[in-house]
Formats: C-alpha cells, sequence, structure tokens
C-alpha cells in the first residue's frame, strides 16, 4: 500500500528578540516551493520584526513533474471538480495552521495568511470554511474555487492581481469583489496593469499599504456601534 511521503520542513523566519506578535503563513503555488516566497517573506520582515513568518511546502509532491510540491492535483481539473479538490486538500492546511498559532502562542485576529495562485485559492477557502481563522488574508493572482455563500465577517479579505494574468484571469478577482459587495463583505481589490502571473514589485508595495493602512470593516462598525452607544447614554442623561 502506498502512502503519501511527507512534506518538507516547513521554512520558519522568526523575531530576533522576543516572542511573535504577528503571525504570517505564506503558501506558494503549484509546482514551486516554500523557498519561492522567501523574497516577500524577507520584505514583509523588515516591516514586522516582531512577526514569525512561516512559509510550509505544499502537503503532496507536484504530478506533474519536478521537484515542486502542491496542495492539490491540476491534473485534468475543471471548474466543476476544483471545488471537490480543495475541500479534500483544507483539512490538513487548516490543521496545519492552527497548531502554529497554537506553537507559535499568536491568535486568530494577528495572524495573515498570504497566498499565490494555488495558495491564494487554499487561503481563500480555508476563510470560507473557517471565518475568523486569520485576521487577514492577501491573495496574490488567486480565486475561489467556488464563490462562498456568505462572506467572512472576521477576516479581511485583500486580493492582488495583475491585469495581464493569462493563468488566473484577473476577472477572478473582479467577480470575488462584486459578489463580496453585494454581500457587504470586507474586501479590496489592487489590479496592476500590464502585469502577469507573478508577485510584482508594485503589488508587494500596495500590500504593505493594504496591512498598515486599511482597518477592517468590522472595526469601523465596532467603532460606530460604540459611538452611537454613547451619544444614547449622553440624550438619555440630559432628558
Amino acid at each position: 500500500m502506498s502512502t503519501t511521503p511527507p512534506s518538507p520542513t516547513p521554512i520558519e523566519l522568526l523575531p530576533s528578540d522576543g516572542d511573535a506578535r504577528q503571525l504570517f503563513i505564506l503558501l506558494h503555488g503549484v509546482g514551486a516551493s516554500a523557498e519561492g516566497l522567501l523574497p516577500l517573506a524577507h520584505f514583509l520582515q523588515r516591516q514586522f520584526p516582531q512577526a514569525a513568518f512561516v512559509l510550509p511546502q505544499g502537503f503532496h509532491a507536484f504530478d506533474g513533474g519536478g521537484a515542486g510540491r502542491q496542495w492539490f492535483s491540476v491534473l485534468g481539473v475543471t471548474e466543476a471538480n476544483r471545488p471537490a479538490r480543495v475541500a479534500e486538500a483544507l483539512p490538513a492546511l487548516l490543521a496545519f495552521i492552527r497548531s502554529t498559532q497554537q506553537r507559535l502562542g499568536v491568535g486568530e485576529a494577528a495572524t495573515a495568511l498570504i497566498g499565490f495562485s494555488q495558495g491564494s485559492i487554499m487561503a481563500l477557502e480555508a476563510i470560507a470554511q473557517a471565518d475568523g481563522l486569520a485576521g487577514r488574508v492577501l491573495a496574490f493572482s488567486g480565486r475561489y474555487a467556488s464563490l462562498p455563500a456568505q462572506p467572512p465577517r472576521l477576516t479581511t479579505l485583500h486580493f492582488f492581481h495583475g491585469g495581464a494574468d493569462p493563468v488566473i484571469p484577473a476577472a477572478h478577482a473582479r467577480e470575488a469583489i462584486e459578489h463580496l459587495g453585494a454581500l457587504d463583505g470586507d474586501a479590496t481589490l489592487d489590479i496592476a496593469q500590464g502585469v502577469g502571473h507573478e508577485i510584482h514589485p508594485a503589488l508587494v508595495e500596495q500590500a504593505l499599504i493594504r496591512l498598515t493602512r486599511h482597518v477592517p470593516k468590522r472595526m469601523w462598525q465596532e467603532a460606530m456601534g460604540a459611538a452611537a452607544g454613547r451619544s444614547s447614554d449622553d440624550d438619555t442623561a440630559a432628558s
């Protein structure tokens, strides 16, 4: 009886001093490896020195040849069978994220999932199944396997896409934003025109802006609710 060989050890970049206050988990694309996301991790580490960066290798060997890894097979993949393949792959990823959070002592709200291509699919679908598992998702050149019936309420989604992406067209990201917007979800979309299927420096810079300046909708709503409560209390006291 054949078994799937274990995944290579994840790459970890930990704070040089003290415990981690934030956690970034980076998920690579199909046929690639965690090493390909190291430049992005190093860039973000300079901006967030107290964060831990964990880059797991895809849990399965790439079945298209070569030494790369994959989260699910794309051989013969179609719009019809992609959701089932992702669903089969999700439990292992969800378990990995939760165990990493527990091991490093970082909570869900302080966790960000960053994916590229197939890694973005996995990150988006992980949150569709487990809202709030991470405070944010940064999806580069990704898409949903199938659009969610409900938007996440505890997770902010950031989509980054090349306008000339020939692998996963930007139309998928636009469709997701329109769908999430209609459901009152918290999501943003940045498209770099003329950029293909890659983590382009312009999109990385925009990702940093989203991470540091975007206030999640749930926080605005909580603040507005608190302000409304104080106003009501003031009115009552004055009457």
